[in-house]
């Protein structure tokens, strides 16, 4: 392949969370197979963040492409207003199956910001419908960081440098600790009684916090948060567009604390890294809120791509993967792993902490990182690792083998050794 970024198109490009004027010029992928990724000019690169943590199944999976390209051949949109079809109505029933408890209800729409969206507009007016017409604000947590449209930004911490400037514009929120002791879990509950009848919902990142700094936290602190939403009947909102799908080494989060949310969003590894699909799930009793005679009362929201098709036959396709290959045990077996083959970077001076959870290590530094020079540093060692805050992370596809693993490990080790 000839042809550069430039000639290809490049200077039309805006690219993402990048500062244009000072950008370095992006790689050109060519192909993608496994956990491996093919450039224009002939190198390969071994994949640590699975094209950001969708890739569950690798890339190019057969079964997945093989549903895909029958639904191609038959039909790949059509609109959802009105006409529903085979592989989003399977879709919808499979989801309500897998995820925990009464979650039954599957509102399809095209992206993860957009998944949190919904779900913001459908906590709001679950109290509308009931004549509580003050319960308009939630609660996050800091560190927390939930998409980068207009509301989700106002759930995420406005520390988080990418939204800073934005502060003057979004809706005010509330953003708390995260209840993970006596003095946390006390603040957290005055917030609770203080904004008692205006809180909407609580809107959480369970078990781990993703761009806000892959920060973990405890399941009783994931239990607390759900208790005390129940006790003083606030709605949660769980945002397992990072953690579901096997990630965290169980299908979702959630079950690892036996937490029923009243609403879960999804998306990324949803459609297993082939074509962008999201979803808001919802319990019985959020539904029965909108379940009316009065027509203001149903919930307004319809992407004109939602419930595509072809991404959904994608995602039941990964649906079946899940079903017959042993992902959840593959990520569990990672976290072992990743925790011992990166524990030598604890030796270094400058490293703060290294932890694992599921298919998630991550080691944290003490001071800023240059993201530039170290993924240079990084493909330079054949593979593609991010970057990002104080930390460098892996989130490799959950069935990534022994040796393209290790490689990966031994480069985060060998850059944090330099």
């Amino acid at each position: 392949m000839t042809e550069t970024w430039r000639s290809l198109g490049g200077e039309n490009i805006w690219l993402p969370y990048t500062q244009m004027k000072m950008a370095a010029e992006p790689l050109l992928a060519v192909a993608t197979e496994g956990s491996r990724i093919r450039l224009a000019d002939g190198r390969e690169l071994i994949d640590g963040v699975s094209s950001w943590w969708t890739a569950c199944h690798g890339y190019n999976h057969p079964h997945i492409l093989a549903a895909m390209r029958e639904q191609l051949d038959r039909m790949p949109h059509v609109m959802f207003g009105g006409i529903n079809h085979e592989p989003a109505l399977r879709l919808a029933k499979r989801l309500a199956a897998v995820t925990p408890g009464d979650l039954n209800h599957v509102l399809f729409v095209d992206s993860g910001s957009v998944a949190i969206e919904a779900a913001m507009k459908m906590a709001v007016q679950y109290w509308l419908n009931q004549g509580e017409e003050k319960r308009l604000k939630f609660i996050s947590f800091r560190n927390g960081y939930h998409g980068d449209t207009m509301g989700c930004m106002s759930l995420c911490d406005p520390e988080l440098e990418m939204y800073e400037r934005f502060g003057d514009y979004m809706p005010r929120q509330i953003i708390a600790d995260l209840p993970v002791d006596d003095k946390s879990t006390a603040k957290f509950t005055d917030i609770l009684y203080r904004e008692q009848g205006g809180i909407a919902a609580v809107v959480i990142e369970p078990l781990v916090q993703g761009v806000g700094g892959m920060k973990f936290h405890h399941v009783v602190a994931l239990r607390r948060v759900a208790d005390l939403c129940a006790k003083h009947k606030v709605l949660l909102i769980a945002d397992e567009i990072f953690t579901g799908f096997g990630r965290t080494g169980s299908m979702f989060a959630c079950d690892q604390a036996g937490v029923v949310p009243d609403i879960m969003c999804l998306g990324k590894a949803l459609s297993a890294c082939t074509v962008t699909l999201a979803a808001v799930v919802a319990r019985q009793h959020v539904f029965d809120a909108f379940w009316s005679d009065d027509p203001k009362k149903a919930l307004m929201h319809g992407p004109t791509y939602m419930a595509n098709p072809l991404a959904c036959a994608a995602a039941n396709a990964s649906l079946d993967v899940f079903e017959s290959e042993p992902r959840l045990e593959q990520a569990q077996r990672m976290e072992n792993i990743l925790r011992e083959g990166l524990a030598s970077c604890r030796s270094q001076g400058d490293v703060l902490d290294v932890r694992s959870k599921g298919a998630i290590g991550v080691v944290q530094i003490n001071g800023k990182l240059d993201h530039r020079k170290l993924r240079a540093e990084f493909i330079e060692q054949g593979v593609w690792v991010r970057s990002w805050g104080d930390h460098i992370y892996l989130t490799p596809a959950l069935n990534i083998d022994q040796e393209d693993l290790e490689r990966l490990i031994n480069a985060v080790c060998e850059i944090v050794r330099q």
